[in-house]
């Protein structure tokens, strides 16, 4: 067990390598095979998992370039925890649905590179480590989008890349200084992000540091006005394109929001609270209206993906254990659904070569099984109660609802935006008569394509209904956060917020004697 965080980790980049050299038929069940074991990898990996404990767990460390700090150190807490599982759950199903007739070698080592990559970027506690990870994660994207993409593809990789790469070019740069202020106060380097938690920074460099942060992270998730890239992406890019982009990658943006800008920039992150609400909430409604608008399915979809990472983001600056524990646990629920709505368009393309709604109707009649797959993930998607987005988005909204209810009033118009586009979708693909005669002949579901469908339906509603496995490994992190940002903070404002959430959540874990560790995670490796 000691070293089975590293083993996740770099497993699936190795056994990709094999693929090279294997007949285009093998490579799927080779994939298949590898998804498989790293799933139950991850799942050991969770087993072991120390509930009670909101520090680092599974730390591995040794030195790279000692001199300058650079370590290789991984380790994960209830807040990255889920975002692996996450991972290995999707490229699992993934290399399943994979119906591409050439070229398998290739894209199955694009899915085991990008689940490799991103295992590495939930991990990371060195900065510098995390920031490899989190470029190089671009190139296997870059790559599905280039080789097996629709319309314009190459323009719709490189406007990818190009944004996401120079914006994070601005995120290294606070990386360095931030090194050399730690530098300067102890008179070594490290950019170990334990380490970095120790340093306490005036309020106007943590303004400066937070907004190098904030632009990298804003155009991954992506927050307007850096969301351009996404409709050109997510439109273009094939099905398991799509279905990572949205399921797994978008959360790298809120992902490092939550273990990186809120914890080392506490009063800047609490200074800038309705500035960043504000977009969020521009997100949620523009987003939604957006998606509405759409002829596109995956347009809707990818749209709709804006509306409801604005929610996300809104719980993460509720700056309290409910909202953010709220926010990671959408992230995981996001993911699930997001990739799901992918897969099933990806079912509908695939027969019919065409997104358009305008082509179908009628569909109940023809594909029930599809149909009903379809309306139990658009209800997901829509935020209903007893399905897995309902929990973290509620969650998210009732820990803003703290302290800016008008704000959270204005962004929980996002249930009725996305019932008001995934009905009227759901009304346009699948009831009234069958106006075009090629939908006549459509086939249901097959068994594979049900095999990738049933697993993340039943996770769904699982979650939905008992969401307490996620949610308590997630709070008692989370209140280990608010702890760091409390001590951290510098301005008298900021720590008496902090502080009566941190007092609001003891006593509220008291009297419904929810098991949380009182324990502060230790720095040590």
């Amino acid at each position: 067990m000691d070293y089975l965080l590293s083993i996740v980790i770099f497993f699936p980049a190795l056994a990709s390598v094999f693929v090279f050299i294997m007949d285009n038929n093998v490579a799927k069940p080779y994939g298949i095979t590898i998804g498989l074991i790293e799933l139950i990898l991850v799942v050991a990996l969770w087993m072991g998992f120390d509930y009670t404990n909101e520090g680092m767990q599974f730390q591995n460390a040794f030195a790279l370039i000692p001199t300058y700090g650079i370590n290789y150190h991984v380790g994960i807490d209830g807040i990255s925890l889920f975002l692996l599982v996450l991972n290995a759950f999707i490229i699992f199903l993934a290399t399943i649905y994979l119906n591409q007739p050439n070229d398998k070698n290739h894209l199955v080592v694009c899915l085991l590179l990008l689940e490799s990559i991103l295992m590495g970027v939930f991990s990371s506690l060195n900065v510098v480590l995390f920031y490899i990870f989190w470029e190089i994660s671009l190139i296997p994207i870059l790559y599905m989008i280039g080789a097996w993409g629709t319309g314009e593809k190459i323009y719709a990789a490189l406007k990818f890349f190009l944004y996401t790469f120079f914006a994070s070019l601005i995120m290294f740069v606070g990386i360095l200084y931030f090194g050399y202020l730690y530098f300067i106060a102890s008179g070594e380097w490290s950019f170990d992000i334990l380490d970095w938690y120790r340093l306490a920074l005036p309020f106007d460099i943590q303004i400066w540091l937070f907004l190098a942060f904030f632009i990298s992270v804003a155009v991954k998730i992506p927050i307007f006005p850096f969301h351009t890239w996404l409709p050109h992406a997510y439109g273009d890019a094939p099905t398991l394109g799509s279905v990572v982009l949205a399921a797994v990658l978008l959360k790298m943006g809120t992902y490092a929001l939550v273990r990186f800008s809120l914890p080392l920039f506490p009063d800047a992150s609490f200074a800038l609270v309705i500035p960043v609400a504000i977009l969020a909430l521009f997100m949620v409604i523009y987003g939604g209206l957006l998606a509405f608008a759409q002829t596109d399915m995956k347009q809707v979809i990818a749209y709709s993906s804006i509306s409801h990472m604005g929610v996300a983001v809104i719980g993460i600056f509720a700056l309290n254990v409910l909202g953010i524990g709220g926010s990671v646990f959408a992230m995981v629920g996001h993911g699930i659904v997001s990739g799901a709505l992918f897969m099933l368009v990806g079912m509908l393309y695939h027969r019919r070569k065409t997104r358009q709604i305008a082509e179908f109707g009628g569909l109940a009649g023809v594909m029930p099984n599809f149909a009903t797959l379809f309306g139990i993930v658009m209800m997901a998607n829509v935020g209903l109660p007893l399905t897995v987005g309902f929990v973290g988005e509620f969650f998210s909204l009732l820990g803003f609802f703290k302290t800016h209810p008008i704000i959270t009033l204005l962004a929980g118009t996002s249930i009725i935006i996305s019932a008001i586009y995934m009905l009227h979708l759901y009304k346009k693909v699948f009831f009234g008569s069958i106006q075009n005669p090629k939908n006549l002949a459509l086939k249901d579901l097959c068994p594979r394509e049900m095999s990738v469908m049933i697993p993340l339906v039943v996770v769904i509603i699982f979650l939905g209904i008992y969401p307490k496995p996620l949610l308590i490994p997630i709070q008692n992190s989370t209140q280990a956060l608010i702890e760091i940002m409390n001590d951290r903070a510098v301005r008298e404002d900021t720590k008496n917020h902090l502080q009566n959430q941190l007092q609001n959540t003891i006593r509220k874990n008291q009297s419904i004697e929810v098991p949380i560790a009182n324990n502060k995670p230790s720095n040590e490796v």
